[in-house]
């Protein structure tokens, strides 16, 4: 089956690249000059710098080219996603529309399956997801991911035609818990990254792991979730790959906060919108989520890194 990927991020890149391993495959930019300067140098300078794209991506701005294709890689930031579903409506109605981000829409508190349900309710959903760095898979490094789609028989055919050479693909139904788990380790990412720059130490991270997991399975069972998807790669598996590398933009966040040092305003950070989203649906709900409460306050500057500390210091003791 043919293959797009609408967004020429590091990621989405990425994927064109691994996925041009199994035959032709389309990028899609946004911007017409990106699109035509990425075909004639054949790199994506700005995102992947120094990794060539084969003849066989193809590299187009026109929507309606990309959208010709069977399968349509979303690989657009979370918050950006609703618009970009409403922009090229027309285009990708009725396709296999595959999202590639992780998070929670700060407006309606919706995943990203959710969102292209309600946008485009004749397209055919699923979501991408798990423990991946898109410099991993541009070099060929083998990574597991996990494909959700409620349509199981769907499920199926997608797993075929996007495994590659170094992508393995699992499948799950319960888009619910996959969507979780790759937004809601972000939360506990940019937690980690702050204790880690403030000079609390491995012992501090791996609490903050630990607990914030089980902060991740009480929301996920609140929305409804199968509790084992979040023990699977879309949710322990990527809270743990993002929890500890500098590679992950949230924990890199996180760090910045710890380290009090500025951060570039240019790199997406779905972590903030999502603990902020995730606090507020927690709050309406009678939920206990304590550390993403405290990342979504760190994150918009309402605490400090010494306030977040005391706060979570402070609470009353409890079973585990």
């Amino acid at each position: 089956m043919s293959v797009s990927v609408l967004g020429s991020g590091a990621f989405g890149t990425a994927l064109a690249l691994s996925l041009a391993g199994n035959g032709p495959v389309t990028l899609w930019a946004r911007d017409a000059e990106q699109a035509s300067t990425m075909a004639k140098s054949r790199e994506n300078a700005s995102r992947l710098p120094g990794v060539h794209l084969p003849d066989s991506i193809r590299i187009t701005s026109q929507i309606e080219t990309a959208a010709q294709n069977d399968i349509l890689l979303l690989a657009v930031p979370m918050q950006k996603l609703r618009s970009a579903l409403q922009d090229h409506a027309g285009a990708l109605r009725g396709k296999m529309l595959v999202a590639c981000c992780k998070g929670i829409e700060l407006s309606s508190g919706l995943g990203p399956v959710s969102i292209i349900s309600q946008v485009i309710p004749k397209a055919r959903p699923a979501l991408l997801t798990g423990p991946s760095f898109a410099d991993d898979i541009a070099h060929g490094l083998p990574t597991a991911l996990t494909l959700a789609c409620a349509d199981a028989a769907l499920g199926e055919v997608l797993q075929q035609a996007l495994t590659t050479a170094n992508l393995r693909l699992y499948r799950t139904t319960d888009t619910v818990g996959a969507e979780l788990g790759g937004a809601l380790k972000n939360v506990m990412a940019i937690g980690c990254g702050a204790a880690i720059g403030a000079g609390l130490g491995d012992s501090a991270r791996a609490a903050l792991i630990t607990r914030g997991f089980a902060e991740m399975q009480r929301f996920a069972a609140l929305r409804g979730a199968q509790p084992d998807t979040l023990m699977g790669l879309s949710g322990l598996g990527d809270l743990v790959l993002t929890c500890s590398s500098e590679l992950s933009r949230n924990y890199r966040f996180g760090l910045s906060l710890g380290l009090n040092q500025s951060f570039d305003s240019n790199t997406t950070v779905e972590g903030v919108a999502t603990a902020q989203a995730m606090s507020d649906i927690a709050a309406s709900e009678g939920l206990d989520m304590p550390i993403s409460s405290t990342v979504a306050k760190l994150s918009t500057g309402t605490y400090s890194v010494t306030d977040a500390i005391q706060a979570l210091l402070g609470r009353p003791l409890k079973e585990e």
